[in-house]
Formats: C-alpha cells, sequence, structure tokens
C-alpha cells in the first residue's frame, strides 16, 4: 500500500500562554504548545530579550518542557531584582517559517 508522504508545515501554535500571576519562591508555567513538521523549536522571549533555560544555563531555575512550555522552579524576586516579571511571548520556528504566541504577562503577587 502506497500512502502520501507527509507534507512539511510551517509551525503552528495550538496553545497560547495567558496571563500568570505568581508568588514569590513558588513555582509557575507559562504554557505554548506548538505544532509543525517537522517538529518546531521552541523558543521563549521576555520583553523582547530572550530567556536563557536550563539547556544554556545548568543553573537556570527555568525550564523549557518537552511541549514548549516555559517551567520556573521558584519564582526569583527580590527589592534588586525581578528577574522574572514581564511581558512573555513563545516562539516556534522550523525551517518553514515561525509563529508567535500572543504576549502573556507574570507578575508577581504580594509584594
Amino acid at each position: 500500500g502506497s500512502h502520501t508522504p507527509l507534507e512539511d508545515t510551517a509551525p503552528r501554535i495550538v496553545e497560547h500562554p495567558t496571563d500568570v500571576l505568581a508568588s514569590k519562591g513558588e513555582p509557575a508555567t507559562l504554557s505554548c504548545k506548538a505544532e509543525g513538521r517537522p517538529a518546531p523549536v521552541v523558543e521563549w522571549y521576555k520583553d523582547g530579550e530572550r530567556v536563557e533555560t536550563d539547556r544554556e544555563d545548568p543553573r537556570s531555575h527555568r525550564t523549557l518542557l518537552p511541549g514548549g512550555s516555559l517551567f520556573f522552579l521558584r519564582i526569583l524576586h527580590g527589592r534588586r531584582g525581578k528577574p522574572d516579571e514581564g511581558v512573555y511571548v513563545c516562539v516556534a520556528r522550523n525551517y518553514l517559517g515561525e509563529a508567535t504566541s500572543r504576549n502573556a504577562s507574570l507578575e508577581v503577587a504580594g509584594e
């Protein structure tokens, strides 16, 4: 039986991140799920800057989950720095193109 080869497709975001109100020191997740063929590579940007995860820096408190979501082991937030607060966007890429999710803001509660 002959079957048609599956055509490569540009990425599309099937699950967009939503705004998160996180607690300092607690875990949080920004969801993102993308489809495409070949499977797209997902990157996160916060306020326009690329977010480093433990793939680049093993000491990072941010992990890129297999599906593309961004997981924070614990939200870092102090008087001097608010490294996790901001507007996030998820970008999925393969050789055919890229797709950008909607913006999602992460706010830290209770300061």
